[in-house]
Parts: structure tokens; C-alpha cells; sequence
């Protein structure tokens, strides 16, 4: 008999293994901490957060025949990748947000100048806490190139400068999707592929779970704007886009077995936030 699979209770028990690798990188010492540089960092990184990014690494890696201990290293580094490039969005050059998660961002809580040293310090420490990765097995040489690909100009950074274009009033969905595969959907190909190569994964493997996270993260994206009344004119489209991402989702892991079951679920999960997105019921 087949034991039904509880995603709510893998991501509780995979998101506070991530937390607590957080942790031990990121450790407060009062004697040694040039202007606040450490706190700030651990601020920004513990504030909280559904780490998506990270679970999406430990569940590649799961899918690719790997273990959630093989998958720490890239998936603090992918999170705290992430961490910076919400530390330097809020920035008022940059988005002016004061509030992130019900508390002050930071560099309203440490000042504009430590925010913007706090994003350079977490981004170069995402690349020593993955390259020191490397002793638990797996292709981490590539897990670094692909990270430095997806967080760059082809990649999270390219599509910030896109956004910062475009706007909040895109009116065609290629457009639209071309600023969420780049601002969004790279660090989710990112989580993918280097979830894959932290199991020593074929190439094929890597491949489909590097799309796998794509297209997941534009779907992930499409379900914000929803949830954050964003690009109203194309709201009908991208439920429907988010339809078919999802359904190419599942298909790219359908032969990947029971170890595969965590993508699967949270590919369904996204498909279901969209819809009572779109329906009125907020769920985040």
C-alpha cells in the first residue's frame, strides 16, 4: 500500500533543516561584528519567508536520487541570494520599501549604507557556503556556474533592470513572462539544476529539473501578481498560462518516481494558489 504523501509536513520538517543550516552560517558575534555588518545579514535572511527557493533544492535533489544533507550547502546559498536581492530591491533607489514580513527592512532598521554592504556580504557568502559544499559529493563546480548564470545580468539581475522598465502595466503576456523568467524564474531554474548536480545527477536530469524551476517560477510569479493585484490587464491569461505551466511541470517529472513526489505536490500547490488567487480568496 502506497503512504500518501503530506507535503505541508516534508516542507515543516525540510524548511526547518534550512533554517537551522541558516543559522549556523550566519552566526551573531557582538566581538566581532564591523558596524552591524553580521546582524544586519542575519537579519535579512531570518526574517522568515515560505523558502521556496531552498525546499526547491532540497526537493530536486531528492528527485534526483540525492538527500536533503547533500542539498544544504546550495540551499542556504540559494536563499541567501535571494535575501540580498530583497535587501537591495528595497533600497529607495530601487523599490522604497519600508515594511518586509511586518518588520522594517534593513535599511531602515541598520541605515542605507549597511543595507547595501549587507546584500555585497550575503551574495559573495552564498558562493563560499556553496563551494564549500563540495565534500558531500555531487557536481558543485557546476552548481557554482549555474548559480552565478541564473543570479546575474542573463538572469535575477537582468530582470530587475527589466521590471524597473517595464512597470506595473505590461499589456502582453510575452513581455510579461519575459521579465518573470528572468527576475523570478531563474533563481527556481537555479534550485532546480543545482539541486540535480548536488546529487551527482546525468545531464538530462539536470536539464529537465533547470526547466522544471523555471517554469515554476513564472507560474510562482503569475500567482503573486494575482495575490498582490498586479498586472490586472493580463489576469485572465496567466491563470491560463498557469495551467499549462503547471500541467509541463508534471510532465517533466513524471518518470522520476516516488522521489520526484515533493515537485509534484508543490507544482500542484502553485496551480491551487493561482486559482483562489484569481477567485478571490487570498491565500499566501
Amino acid at each position: 500500500m502506497t503512504t500518501p504523501f503530506h507535503l505541508d509536513a516534508w516542507m515543516n520538517d525540510r524548511r526547518a533543516r534550512v533554517d537551522a543550516a541558516l543559522a549556523a552560517a550566519l552566526p551573531l558575534r557582538s566581538n566581532d561584528d564591523p558596524g552591524q555588518l553580521r546582524e544586519s545579514m542575519h537579519y535579512a535572511v531570518m526574517l522568515g519567508g515560505k523558502r521556496m527557493r531552498p525546499l526547491l533544492v532540497v526537493a530536486a535533489c531528492e528527485a534526483a536520487g540525492g538527500s536533503c544533507e547533500q542539498a544544504l550547502p546550495a540551499a542556504c546559498a540559494i536563499e541567501m541570494v535571494h535575501a540580498y536581492s530583497l535587501v537591495h530591491d528595497d533600497l529607495p533607489a530601487m523599490d522604497n520599501d519600508s515594511v518586509r514580513r511586518g518588520k522594517p527592512t534593513v535599511h531602515v532598521a541598520f541605515g542605507h549604507d549597511k543595507a547595501i554592504l549587507c546584500g555585497d556580504a550575503l551574495l559573495t557568502l552564498a558562493f563560499e557556503t556553496l563551494a564549500a559544499g563540495h565534500g558531500r559529493g555531487g557536481r558543485m563546480v557546476e552548481a557554482v556556474v549555474r548559480m552565478a548564470h541564473y543570479a546575474g545580468i542573463e538572469g535575477m539581475v537582468g530582470g530587475q533592470a527589466m521590471d524597473l522598465v517595464a512597470g506595473q502595466d505590461v499589456r502582453d503576456l510575452e513581455t510579461l513572462e519575459a521579465v518573470h523568467a528572468k527576475k523570478t524564474g531563474a533563481l527556481y531554474a537555479a534550485s532546480g539544476a543545482m539541486g540535480a548536480l548536488c546529487a551527482g545527477a546525468a545531464d538530462d536530469v539536470v536539464a529537465a529539473l533547470d526547466r522544471w524551476g523555471m517554469q515554476f517560477g513564472i507560474a510562482f510569479q503569475h500567482a503573486d501578481d494575482i495575490l498582490d493585484d498586479d498586472q490586472v490587464a493580463l489576469r485572465a491569461k496567466a491563470v491560463a498560462r498557469v495551467d499549462t505551466l503547471v500541467a509541463s511541470c508534471l510532465q517533466l517529472v513524471a518518470e522520476m518516481g516516488a522521489g520526484a513526489e515533493p515537485l509534484r505536490a508543490i507544482a500542484r500547490w502553485v496551480h491551487e494558489r493561482t486559482h483562489a488567487a484569481a477567485a478571490g480568496e487570498k491565500r499566501d
